[in-house]
Order: C-alpha cells, then sequence, then structure tokens
C-alpha cells in the first residue's frame, strides 16, 4: 500500500473523530460569535493606539470578548506577553507573595518554567528568589492524584496549579472535565487556594474550557490556540475578577491596571485570529488525528490514539533512534511554507534542560498553531507535532513523512 492510500484508508476509519471535532468547532465558533454581537464589535475597534492608551476602545473590547469566549468574569489581552511562559509567570508574580506555597498538581511544569519558578538553577527573579515554596504532585495512572493532592492540600497552598498540555511528557493531555473532581476538591479542602490552569495548546479543543469546571484562572499565548495563526505575538489571562486585576497591576503598574496600555500596531490581527482560532484548532486536530492513524497502521507509538478525545493539539510520536527522530523534523521542516530549505540542527535553547530540536517555517516565529514539530533529544526519542492552519497542508505533511522517511 502506498503513501496516498493509506491515508485514504486511514481517513475513512477516522471519518467519525473528524464528525465529532467538527461539532466541537461548531459550538467553540458560535461562543466567538456570540462575543463579538454582544460587544458591538466595529472597525474602529482595530485602530492602533499610543501613549497611555486611555479610553482604549479596541483593547477593553478585546478583552470583554476573551472573557466571554473562556467562559470567564474578565480576561485581559496583553500583545506585550512574549509567550506563554511570560504570561504563566506574570500570573503566578501577580497572584502570590513571599511565603506563599505553590503547588503544581499535574506534574512537572512545562521545560521553560523550571527555571522562572526556580524548581532549578538560579535565575535571578525565579519565584524561589522571592520566597514562594513549590510542591509537586505527579500524576499516576488515572490522571491527577486526588488522594496525593487531599493530602497536600493540608498546608492551604496559596495556588494549585494544572498545565493541561502534556509539554514534553508522555501522556495525555488533562480534559477540563477530568479536572473538575480536583477543582471540586480544592475548594471543599482550601476554599482560599486559587486553582490556575496552563491552558496553552489546549483552547477550542473541547467545547468548555476549564473555567466553566472550576477554575480560577486560565492563561494562554496568542500564537497558540487562539490567536488563529493571525496573531502576532501576545498572551491573556482570563478567570475570577479580582485575580485578573491583580494580573492587570502586574502587566502595567498597581494602582493602574488596565486603565492604561496601548498598542500602536493596531488590533485587527488578533480580533480577526480569535474570530479563526476555532476553525483553525479544527484544522490541527484533525492534522494530529491522522499522524496518529497513520503511525498506528505502521505499528508504531503514538500518543495520544488516532480517537481519543484531544484536550490539546499536541501529537507524541515516538522513534526508535536519534536519526530517525531528526530526520521526521527535518522533513516536517522541508514541507513548511517558510524556510523549507532549513535543515534544522539539534541546539541548547534557552529555557530547557536537553539540546532540542525544532522544525517552524511558520509565517509567526514560533507559533505552534502552524504546523512545526519539535523534540528534546532524549530518551526515548519522542517527536511531538503540533498545528495545521489547514489540514491539506497536514495532509500533505503525512505523506512527505511516510515517502521521505520510507515508512
Amino acid at each position: 500500500m502506498n503513501s496516498k492510500e493509506l491515508i485514504r484508508e486511514t481517513e475513512k476509519e477516522l471519518a467519525p473523530v473528524f464528525a465529532r471535532m467538527e461539532e466541537t468547532e461548531l459550538v467553540c465558533q458560535r461562543r466567538v460569535l456570540d462575543a463579538f454581537r454582544l460587544n458591538r464589535v466595529a472597525a474602529r475597534h482595530f485602530n492602533p493606539t499610543t501613549g497611555y492608551g486611555y479610553d482604549d476602545e479596541g483593547r477593553d473590547t478585546l478583552d470583554r470578548i476573551f472573557a466571554h469566549v473562556m467562559q470567564a468574569e474578565a480576561a485581559v489581552v496583553v500583545p506585550q506577553l512574549s509567550s506563554g511562559t511570560h504570561a504563566l509567570f506574570t500570573a503566578l508574580s501577580a497572584l502570590l507573595r513571599p511565603g506563599d506555597i505553590l503547588l503544581s498538581a499535574a506534574g512537572r511544569p512545562y521545560d521553560t518554567l523550571v527555571e522562572a519558578i526556580g524548581i532549578e538553577g538560579n535565575a535571578p527573579g525565579s519565584l524561589r528568589e522571592f520566597g514562594i515554596e513549590y510542591r509537586e504532585i505527579g500524576l499516576n495512572d488515572d490522571g491527577i492524584d486526588l488522594k496525593a493532592l487531599e493530602k497536600e492540600l493540608a498546608a492551604k497552598p496559596k495556588l494549585v496549579y494544572f498545565q493541561r498540555s502534556r509539554g514534553y511528557a508522555w501522556r495525555n493531555s488533562l480534559l477540563p472535565s477530568d479536572m473538575k473532581p480536583a477543582f471540586d476538591l480544592v475548594k471543599e479542602l482550601s476554599p482560599e487556594s486559587v486553582i490556575m490552569v496552563d491552558n496553552c495548546y489546549g483552547e477550542f479543543t473541547q467545547k468548555d474550557e476549564p473555567t466553566h469546571y472550576g477554575a480560577d484562572v486560565i492563561v494562554g499565548s496568542l500564537i497558540k490556540n487562539p490567536g488563529g495563526g493571525i496573531a502576532h505575538t501576545g498572551g491573556y489571562i482570563a478567570g475570577r475578577r479580582d485575580l485578573v486585576e491583580m494580573a492587570a497591576n502586574r502587566v502595567t503598574v498597581p494602582g493602574i491596571g488596565r486603565e492604561a496600555g496601548c498598542f500602536p500596531g493596531g488590533y485587527l490581527p488578533y480580533y480577526q485570529g480569535i474570530f479563526l482560532a476555532p476553525h483553525v484548532v479544527c484544522q490541527a486536530l484533525k492534522t494530529a488525528a491522522l499522524f496518529a492513524g497513520v503511525f498506528e497502521k505502521l505499528g508504531l507509538m503514538s500518543m495520544p490514539s488516532s480517537t481519543a478525545e484531544r484536550s490539546d493539539i499536541v501529537q507524541a510520536l515516538r522513534f526508535n533512534t536519534k536519526e530517525q527522530l531528526i530526520g521526521f523534523c527535518r522533513v516536517i521542516q522541508s514541507v513548511s511554507p517558510v524556510d523549507s530549505f532549513v535543515a534544522p540542527e539539534p541546539w541548547a535553547m534557552p529555557g530547557y534542560t536537553d539540546e532540542v530540536i525544532m522544525a517552524a517555517g511558520t509565517f509567526i516565529q514560533g507559533a505552534s498553531i502552524e504546523l512545526t514539530a519539535d523534540a528534546p533529544i532524549r530518551e526515548p526519542y519522542t517527536g511531538y507535532i503540533q498545528g495545521g492552519l489547514t489540514y491539506s497542508h497536514g495532509r500533505i505533511a503525512v505523506e512527505t513523512v511516510l515517502d521521505s522517511l520510507k515508512m
């Protein structure tokens, strides 16, 4: 069976999975459209602003749209946040004080947060340097370890942190509905604790966001799902109004918060990006399921399975050798619309403990909602592919991988 036949057969088997993804897209798209209509979005909201940004309609309306879409009381959308890690650290810094306990209830956070929190290294300005204690609960076979969480809640942590996506871990991402029992346990045993979810890679993969199930704060990046492949940069923090106001004070200045903050570049990409996001995320999910389905037919390991309920856009694929992994990333680079002629090499990327190879021929630098692949160079050799602005591009990538690597 050649690559085209294998893909066609896999697509037929995945038809019910694709239909489920399209149903989720419809629900999320309706919520986004409702947000635009309720907030009476007009062309004037896209205009650039300067200086202090007082009375910035574009900024304030965009915040309200994200609050509605993310099922939250309030939100701040900040183009100046350079990454998901930046948005997450901003929120953590806003909500934690010296002497507080930060409890990670879903295992080790993503690699780029390890030094920022102070789990490893001695980076100046880490949370540890400011006297914030870090504790961690590993996941068990069923997901969140509720017994271990119950025990740790006796210490009354100020903030309980959940990472929705897998990072570089070989596990399924956490469904918002699966996090609800943990949220309920926190509210029962330590009601003053803030529940915060790293929502990166997860927006619009399910019909409801973690805030719908009880999360107090969710945080994400605009060069991932909610930017729709259009937003140039930025991040958002959404949730309980009082907590979002604390985050706004960290974004600008205490006492000023969201009253100031301009954006001379104009807001059009952010409005257009969030509007397109449910559809683009659906395209990325279909691409991930196709990669998983083809790998399964070839007898190779993938996580999650092709038919699984997905809570993020990331697909993990396991290879036998370092050379196969590097070759895979190079093929993904070769089928990219930008820098297709470049051959990526592993390198010591800032924020990571191992050398990392990244295939990222993207219009927006580092945009994970565009088709990209990356991997830490360590055993077992696992590549992580995510994104895809269109399913047809993802399908071409699958075919090219099959043909180039002789799989």
